[in-house]
């Protein structure tokens, strides 16, 4: 009697684990994703401050691409928080909390509403979502994001597409610092924003705006944070401290450069300057230019070389050098 006990309960235990692995396993007919792409790119970028959803999203173009020679099938669900992931990290490495929204809604029961989407060889299917309607920002600091997208929804998120990713500037709410940081446009109110132009463009707009005393332009097109990071001293306390320590040495590190404490050479003004030479490939470059700084009596003229990177569709300028030519 006990054999056959013994030989039932091996029986119910094989039995069961066979349904947990069809349970976790997928599928064989479940579709090969490998010739899928997905890409991740700031829709509509303008500057990025803690909270405020929905008075200062981060809208961020998702694009889903067949890179292969056979139909691409995926599920998108109404809801996308059921097909999409956020991730963020910042400069320690350490992620941040989803919302309180997204956990509610793959915590309680209810029905998810789906389509199957179907692209050809290099076709493409696009949608805008709020990153900040996924992750909470609560802290001032650069971060690192990418997306997570499951083309069998999340109950299936075993099955996983990893984006690009991105660096994401979430700068000190405007309450908690001066109005000379948040750069608008005088005549409207509206947040600048840095526009896709070319290089020599990009350094051009910058001396004119320090040769009108424009500051919140004359930032738009710096990474504050690179430049920052090539002292030595400055870049190592900058790596060690906190999210929120981080933040504060790039405010002050503006606020130093704008009262000319340091790095006198890249906020010196101009009397006039000429773009001699521009060179630059997918993602660096570097723009020659002759500038003549005014004397008493005289003409200081020096050539800067001003290096730029391009992150998101953006040049931003990043290092310089300066020679000086002697006087006229």
């Amino acid at each position: 009697m006990k054999k056959i006990i013994y030989i039932f309960i091996a029986f119910f235990a094989f039995f069961a684990h066979t349904l947990f692995a069809q349970s976790v396993i997928p599928s064989s007919n479940i579709p090969n994703y490998d010739n899928a792409q997905v890409t991740i790119k700031f829709y509509d970028r303008t500057m990025y401050y803690p909270d405020s959803v929905k008075e200062n999203p981060v809208y961020v173009h998702i694009t889903i691409c067949n890179k292969g020679n056979e139909t691409l099938r995926f599920k998108l669900a109404d809801d996308r928080m059921f097909s999409a992931d956020f991730n963020a990290f910042n400069v320690k490495n350490v992620g941040l909390d989803q919302t309180v929204e997204i956990v509610r809604k793959r915590t309680t029961n209810q029905y998810v509403y789906f389509r199957e989407i179907a692209l050809e060889t290099g076709e493409e299917y696009s949608f805008v979502e709020n990153v900040k309607d996924y992750l909470q920002f609560t802290e001032p600091s650069i971060y690192y994001l990418e997306l997570s997208f499951y083309p069998e929804l999340y109950k299936s998120k075993y099955i996983e597409l990893k984006s690009n990713r991105l660096t994401l500037e979430i700068r000190p709410s405007p309450s908690a610092s001066s109005s000379n940081f948040i750069p608008v446009q005088s005549q409207t109110a509206q947040i600048l924003q840095p526009q896709p132009i070319s290089p020599d463009k990009v350094v051009e707009q910058t001396i004119v705006a320090r040769q009108k005393s424009l500051w919140d332009q004359f930032f738009l097109y710096f990474d504050l944070e690179t430049m920052l990071k090539k002292d030595d001293l400055r870049k190592r306390k900058y790596q060690s401290a906190s999210s929120k320590e981080c933040a504060q040495m790039l405010y002050d590190f503006k606020t130093n450069l704008m009262a000319e404490r340091i790095d006198t050479d890249i906020v010196a003004i101009p009397e006039r300057f000429e773009i001699t030479k521009t060179t630059y490939t997918a993602t660096e470059g570097k723009v020659i230019v002759l500038e003549w700084f005014k004397n008493q009596n005289f003409y200081e003229k020096k050539q800067y070389t001003y290096f730029v990177q391009e992150r998101d569709g953006i040049w931003q300028i990043y290092d310089y050098t300066v020679d000086n030519l002697g006087t006229e």
